[in-house]
C-alpha cells in the first residue's frame, strides 16, 4: 500500500523571501508580549506576597527582577541560538 504520511517532512531550505541563516519576523513577534505578561504577573504576586505578609517593597522588587531577568534571559537565548536550529544535529544516517 502506498501511504502518504500525515506529517511530512519539510525540507531544509528556508521560507521564501528569507536567506539562508535568517529568522522570520512572525517567529520572533511574541517576544515583547512575553516580557510584559512575565513582568506584570511577577510583580502582582510580589505584591500581593508583599500585602500577606507586609514587607513593603521587597516581594515587589523581586517579581520585577525575577520576571524582566528571566524573561530577558530567555529572549537572549532564543535570539542568540544558531539559526539553523531546524536541522538535526544528532543525524544518525552515516557519513560518507
Amino acid at each position: 500500500m502506498d501511504e502518504t504520511p500525515k506529517n511530512p517532512m519539510r525540507d531544509s531550505k528556508p521560507p521564501k523571501g528569507l536567506q539562508d541563516g535568517e529568522v522570520s519576523p512572525w517567529a520572533l513577534a511574541g517576544l515583547g508580549m512575553q516580557l510584559c505578561v512575565s513582568i506584570l504577573l511577577f510583580v502582582w504576586v510580589g505584591g500581593w506576597l508583599d500585602r500577606r505578609l507586609g514587607s513593603a517593597p521587597l516581594f515587589l522588587l523581586g517579581g520585577v527582577l525575577v520576571g524582566g531577568g528571566g524573561t530577558f534571559y530567555l529572549s537572549y537565548r532564543r535570539l542568540t541560538s544558531p539559526r539553523n536550529s531546524h536541522h538535526h544535529t544528532n543525524d544518525s544516517t552515516p557519513k560518507s
